[in-house]
């Protein structure tokens, strides 16, 4: 899990189950709020932050879906839906309505659990996404590269010379930050399958851009080697609306 931890809210109006899933998450440094029913589920959301819930689909009075369509018309709070085994409606019309995932019942806490996971993953990726995107400028650690300029200056804010093929590589990894990227998925990314590259092209770039920002470069902490994976960008990336003074 990230930190902080997360606040998941549990709406599952059968105690026995509500009961499991509060205790596995708690013991899976989650916090946790667990409700039965909409009325309560309204309440928790107000009284503060919900970062992700689960929804059970049969539930008394209002019903799992609708409160579903509810919630997604208000916030984009990811949502997954907990529906009886072989509800194949249910889960079709759950993720028409905006649930991220579901899950039949019965099922492995633990599968649970990987699928929070998953799902505040690709919602922390997206909203990475959607503030770099119109940025002029991508800063980490203390240094910045200028998109309008193609430009990368220290953190002394002196202009280090890079290539055309390394900008593109770092700002790749800039706008991807903490994934694990694939020297197959970074050579599409940056250069393309028209262009005669090879996989081994991005292992050389990846070795001059240490050689500029790493504080040492044989033991990398910015741009770190994933074994059999890839490469992961591990600082935070922030976006600067404003460009560089030169």
């Amino acid at each position: 899990m990230a930190n902080p931890s997360p606040n998941i809210l549990v709406v599952e109006d059968d105690r026995e189950t509500r009961t499991l899933i509060a205790k596995y998450l708690r013991n899976n440094a989650c916090n946790v709020t667990a409700v039965s029913d909409g009325r309560e589920m309204s309440r928790a959301m107000a009284d503060h932050r919900v970062d992700l819930i689960i929804l059970d689909v049969m539930l008394p009075g209002e019903d799992g879906l609708s409160l579903c369509r509810k919630v997604r018309s208000e916030t984009q709070t990811p949502i997954i839906m907990l529906t009886a085994r072989g509800e194949d409606v249910d889960r079709i019309v759950g993720l028409e309505m905006g649930a991220d995932d579901y899950l039949s019942k019965p099922f492995n806490p633990r599968e649970l659990l990987a699928r929070i996971n998953a799902v505040l993953r690709r919602q922390a990726a997206a909203q990475a996404a959607s503030s770099i995107e119109g940025a002029s400028t991508l800063a980490f650690e203390g240094w910045r590269i200028d998109l309008r300029l193609r430009e990368l200056r220290n953190p002394e804010g002196a202009r280090v010379a890079v290539t055309s093929a390394e900008f593109d590589l770092l700002r790749t990894f800039c706008e991807r930050p903490g994934r694990v990227l694939s020297r197959d998925s970074l050579l599409d990314l940056t250069q393309g399958r028209n262009t005669g590259s090879f996989e081994r092209s991005i292992d050389v770039l990846v070795s001059r851009i240490r050689r500029k920002i790493e504080p040492n470069p044989a033991d990398p902490t910015i741009i770190k080697t994933v074994r059999s994976g890839g490469y992961l960008f591990t600082p935070r990336t922030e976006a600067v609306t404003t460009p560089l003074g030169n």
